[in-house]
Parts: structure tokens; sequence; C-alpha cells
């Protein structure tokens, strides 16, 4: 396909670095040409793009250690499902439906070592952004590598209807393991209950919001898969069984915290080191991407079969336009989304 240097390339740049929670004034809309793939680059057209926590920890000057921050002035990063336009490469041709990392762009460029094939027979392209990509795939090495659920334990989750506790609660049910959730607001709590398959579900906005989480789990807590902080963790830290395991994979209640007042009461971190000790906890955080290259594909053909199956349900929930991304992430760190936040940025 020939390259049309009069299109246009819109894109999402990090205008400031936020304050605590992100505003509108810290995004801002840029219109450039669409670049020219050089020798060796493909072209990729932007058709999803996936809006996930971590994007707020690269909006900081200092970024979250394992991936650079996003300079001012610089789109903000992002997988994205893609279709190549033109190609200068060897491997991939024109038309090709990718899994890329173009960020919050319509078009961008890549050498190449970063695309995986999606193939042209995907049912639903945008759930390689969810539970069949990244989102999924900390789930799977989160839950079953490090939290090793068997059969009769409890296994709790916070934000239990998000595209990656979602997954949690429905792996953990596959392992035979009661599935307690935590989510924000009754219609989530439905939601896990009713179409994912918990066997509980607690509002973490309630006033006996801690109270209700001890009578879900009579026998204590196995396995918390935490990916919240705050409030949240220091309910379940007393109901920790002896030798339970913690995966930690964010903490998305600190996120917004401005970091340079933020800190951590002196009394939490002695609780939290105390019950680690006293009830020989392992508590171990995890990167995902340290695990691409050799659980990945494992992953993918499992989580491929139990999604074909209905054994592991789905919920995109889809915004429209590139122009809405700062928004939907704003949303997302504010809880008012219901599993997997996709933006629709170009018809597939």
């Amino acid at each position: 396909m020939t390259h049309l240097p009069t299109a246009l390339n819109h894109r999402i740049l990090l205008a400031a670095r936020p304050r605590g929670r992100p505003a509108a004034t810290d995004f801002q809309l840029d219109v450039q040409p669409v670049p020219p793939p050089a020798p060796g680059q493909v072209l990729l057209r932007t058709l999803y793009l996936s809006i996930d926590p971590y994007m707020r920890n690269l909006m900081d000057e200092t970024g979250p250690g394992y991936a650079p921050p996003v300079p001012l002035g610089a789109p903000l990063v992002g997988g994205t499902v893609s279709r190549v336009v033109e190609s200068l490469h060897p491997q991939w041709r024109a038309g090709d439906l990718v899994l890329a990392n173009t960020g919050w762009q319509d078009y961008g460029l890549s050498d190449g070592s970063d695309l995986l094939a999606l193939g042209a027979d995907v049912a639903q392209p945008s759930w390689a952004l969810g539970g069949l990509g990244m989102p999924g795939f900390t789930a799977y090495v989160g839950l079953l590598d490090i939290g090793q659920p068997r059969r009769g334990e409890t296994v709790v989750v916070a934000a239990a209807t998000g595209a990656v506790g979602a997954v949690v609660g429905q792996l953990a049910r596959l392992r035979g393991a009661r599935v307690v959730g935590i989510a924000g607001g009754a219609d989530k709590c439905r939601h896990a209950v009713e179409i994912l398959g918990f066997d509980a579900c607690i509002d973490r906005r309630a006033a006996d919001f801690a109270q209700q989480l001890a009578a879900a789990c009579p026998q204590g807590i196995d396995v918390y898969f935490e990916n919240v902080g705050g409030d949240v963790l220091d309910a379940v830290l007393p109901l920790l069984n002896l030798g339970a395991r913690v995966p930690v994979c964010g903490f998305i209640a600190h996120y917004n915290d401005d970091a340079s007042h933020a800190a951590a009461p002196a009394d939490r971190r002695a609780k939290l080191l105390a019950t680690v000790l006293q009830k020989r906890v392992r508590m171990q955080g995890f990167i995902v991407l340290d695990h691409y290259g050799e659980r990945f594909e494992t992953f993918r053909r499992e989580m491929g079969a139990w999604v074909a199956a209905g054994d592991v349900k789905l919920h995109e929930d889809r915004v429209e336009g590139l122009a809405q991304a700062p928004a939907a992430l704003m949303g997302l760190l504010e809880g008012r989304h219901l599993g997997k936040v996709v933006v629709r940025v170009a018809a597939p």
C-alpha cells in the first residue's frame, strides 16, 4: 500500500506532570503528518488503544523504575491493536493485524521487533489488549505462579471487576478455590457474582467493609491478589492465614498520591511487617514484562482455550475516539469503568 504523506496523525501528548489526580490540562491533542517508514520499518494504523493503570505511573517525572517516564511533549505510551499500512520490513505485509506498542496516536512506526501477529481470523481483536493480553497474563502469572491456589482455599482479589482482577477470580475458581472479590459499588459486586462466578463480593465503599470482608472469609485468606493497597489492604491483613501468599502487581489506591507529600503512615508499615513476619506470609511483587519470554505462549494457548470454552468471560468497557483517551484513563483511576478499558481509535 502506498504511503499517503498528506494524511494526518492525531496524537495525545503529555502536557504537564500531574500533581495527584490527572486533569484534562495534563494532556494535549497534537496533529502531525503521518511519518513515512524507513527501510526495515512498518507504518501502523492504531485500531484499539489499551488504557491501563500503569500509565499514571509513567506520567511522573521519576517513573516506576521498570520503564522510563513519558517525556513532556511526547505521546503517552500504551499497547495497541494495529494494522500494517505500509511495510518496508521483510516479515510484515500491508494488511497484517498485529499487537503493537505505538501509544496514544493514530499512526506509529515499528522496526517489527515488538510486534506480535494476531492473524486474520481473530474474533475480537481488542481482547489481545485485555484477557488475552497483558492484563490477563498479569493475572495468570501472579495467581498461578506466585499465589498457587489450592482446591478449597480462599482467594481474595481487589478491583475484582477490572481487567486483571476479573481474570484472577475466574482462574482461582477453575483451580477449585473459594473466591471473594472486592469492588466499588453494588453493580460491580453483582457482576462479579452473577457473571464472573465469584462466591462473594464485598463493596469496599460500605461503612462496615472490614466487617463484611471478615464475615465472607470465615476460614481466613490463603491468597490475596494485591493490586489496590490503601484501606483494602488494611482490612485484608488481619485475615491472612499462616503461610498466605500475596502476589503484588500494583497499588492503584496510591497512584494519584502526590509524591512530594505522600508517605505511608508508620503504623501501617509496622502492621504490614508484623503480619508478614508473624504469619510467615510470602509477599512477592512482580512485573509481568519479566515473564513474556518463558510463559506467554503457554498463557496464550491456555487462556484462549478457557475463553473459547466459556470458562473465562471477558468484558470490555469500550470508549470511542482517541480524543476520549484522557477521560478514559482518569475514569479508570477513579473506578468508573467495568472490565477492560479500550479506546476504539479506528474501525478494524
